[in-house]
């Protein structure tokens, strides 16, 4: 009898196994999650805390994880070639983002490349569109899934665990770009 349940439990397993692997294979090989918000000022008001990573401490949620983040600027001062390392805590992690595209006060993307809890290359998007007075601006991340990161999405969403930094962070650049 003992036999008997000890197979069925292993054939169990396995199916689940199967299970989860076929649903991660069917998930897309790409990823975006992006949010929006209305600011109440010029494209250029808030495009400048957005190309100057000197600046990210002011609205960036990541910048909160860990008080004692080390970090380091090389290349540009901002804008195109500007560069930003970073290496904290479990929460804050370890990469360097780089300003590949700099459009005055209409586009920034930026090279993610994280090393640390995971490894993982993708793009940050930052797009500013004047709309009636305000500025409408749409920060975006995407980038490859690899068949781990399939996985893993199938328990956790990455527009659910992402997006809501992305909202704190547009809230923050609303509240700084609307004073004075």
């Amino acid at each position: 009898m003992l036999k008997w349940i000890a197979v069925v439990v292993v054939l169990a397993v396995a199916v689940a196994v199967v299970v989860v692997l076929v649903l991660a294979a069917s998930r897309p090989d790409s990823f975006r999650v992006e949010r929006t918000a209305r600011i109440q000022a010029p494209p250029e008001k808030v495009f400048a805390y957005i190309e100057d990573f000197h600046r990210w401490p002011q609205w960036s949620p990541f910048e909160k994880l860990d008080p004692d983040m080390q970090r380091s600027f090389s290349g540009a001062d901002k804008g195109r070639g500007a560069v930003y390392a970073w290496a904290g805590n479990s929460k804050a992690g370890e990469g360097r983002m780089e300003i590949i595209e700099s459009t005055p006060a209409t586009r920034v993307n930026i090279a993610l490349e994280f090393i640390k809890p995971f490894k993982a290359s993708n793009t940050a998007e930052f797009t500013l569109l004047p709309r009636d007075g305000a500025t409408e601006v749409t920060w975006a991340m995407y980038g490859p899934t690899p068949f781990v990161a399939k996985i893993m999405h199938l328990f956790f969403s990455m527009d659910s665990m992402v997006g809501k930094d992305f909202e704190a962070g547009l809230a923050n650049l609303k509240r700084l770009s609307e004073q004075g």
